[in-house]
């Protein structure tokens, strides 16, 4: 049976939040192609995890939440991630999950087996920082998930970017609202689309 871990982290509720209507339409998706699968759910902003300390770092064995979440992890084949940019990186709650299930030599680091794991991460962000925007180069959000989901868990990631969620709000951006519209309708699409993929490869 497949299993999906989703993870959100925005503050702000499903209406409000660009990444959470990701996270949402893929994990429906998921569940309608593959009703057999099982769904592994934290919302971090609701339940945050504590940082690591030198108490949990330290122990000779992961203390009893950290194997929890590690558990939950090991046992994912796919991993969703709604990842938010908040001041220009991910929210401190989705750093502290990443810290508690990143163990050297067990998830992460030379020597672990390829774990065949894929990620998809569901991102949003106010404004743009595609190449040619006044900030592009500032997005260490999904910069940094591709290399520590990638690079260090070894996953093969992929990445959704819905862009522009602050135009309906944001008198300055007023015109860049049929841009900001259609992001969120092309990423919602692609987001429905992923899910049908990965649960067609774990049938």
């Amino acid at each position: 049976m497949a299993v999906l871990l989703h993870i959100d982290s925005s503050l702000f509720p499903l209406e409000a939040s660009g990444s959470r209507q990701l996270t949402d339409a893929f994990r429906k998706a998921w569940e309608q192609a593959h009703p057999e699968g099982s769904v592994i759910y934290r919302d971090l902003a609701a339940d945050p995890l504590p940082h690591l300390d030198i108490a949990t770092v330290t122990a000779g064995s992961p203390p009893p939440l950290r194997e929890e979440l590690i558990a939950e992890y090991e046992k994912a084949d796919v991993v969703l991630i709604g990842a938010p940019m908040y001041n220009f990186t991910i929210p401190s709650t989705l750093k502290a999950w990443l810290d508690q299930i990143i163990l050297m030599g067990r998830t992460f680091g030379e020597g672990v087996a390829p774990s065949g794991k894929r990620a998809v991460v569901a991102a949003s962000r106010g404004g743009s920082y595609q190449p040619g925007t006044p900030r592009a180069g500032f997005d260490h959000d999904t910069n940094y998930l591709r290399t520590v989901l990638g690079g260090g868990l070894g996953l093969d990631v992929e990445i959704i970017t819905r862009e522009l969620t602050l135009a309906a709000t944001n008198p300055a951006m007023a015109s860049l609202v049929p841009q900001a519209e259609e992001s969120a309708r092309q990423t919602l699409e692609q987001a429905a689309e992923s899910a049908r993929q990965h649960a067609a490869l774990l049938a």
